[in-house]
């Protein structure tokens, strides 16, 4: 039985006080790159959900060089994705005796990244599929009242 070599590590950061609709903005546009050019747009990016998932890239990146030995330059970020948290509510006293509530939103960010060069798809069986044509039909040896002739549809007698 053939063992699978683990290709994926992730980094969670949990409890993050950020709205999950503002993280979404930032993971969005970081999701399917390199980690090299990952790390370029969050540095140059205006928004303050960048420095925590800043964070959360770099750690996932030390999480693939120790545990699976991987170079930096063959990362990936897989999957990368935010759920909400729970929300801290405060009451903020106000007027006449009334109360304000403060909601403070909180989200989960979980940063996934691959390998590319531990990636089991790049055979020699995968890159041979690869070039194959898939336009090619199937009955191209055939004609087409050949296919046909055999339900008695174009026999002339």
């Amino acid at each position: 039985m053939l063992k699978k070599r683990k290709t994926e590590v992730y980094a969670l950061g949990q409890h993050i006080s950020m709205s999950a609709h503002k993280a979404r903005r930032v993971i969005d546009q970081i999701r399917g790159r390199s980690y090299e050019e990952t790390l370029m747009i969050l540095e140059l990016m205006p928004y303050r959900a960048c420095y925590p998932i800043f964070k959360l890239v770099y750690s996932a990146a030390a999480n693939a060089s120790y545990n699976l030995g991987s170079n930096e330059a063959n990362l990936v970020i897989s999957k990368a994705e935010v759920n909400e948290g729970t929300t801290v509510r405060k009451l903020k006293p106000r007027a006449r005796g009334r109360s304000y509530p403060i909601k403070r939103p909180t989200c989960h960010i979980t940063i996934v990244v691959k390998d590319i060069s531990l990636d089991e798809f790049i055979e020699k069986d995968y890159l041979t599929w690869l070039k194959k044509p898939k336009w090619k039909n199937k009955y191209t040896d055939m004609t087409y009242y050949d296919m046909y002739s055999s339900e008695g549809i174009w026999d002339k007698k």
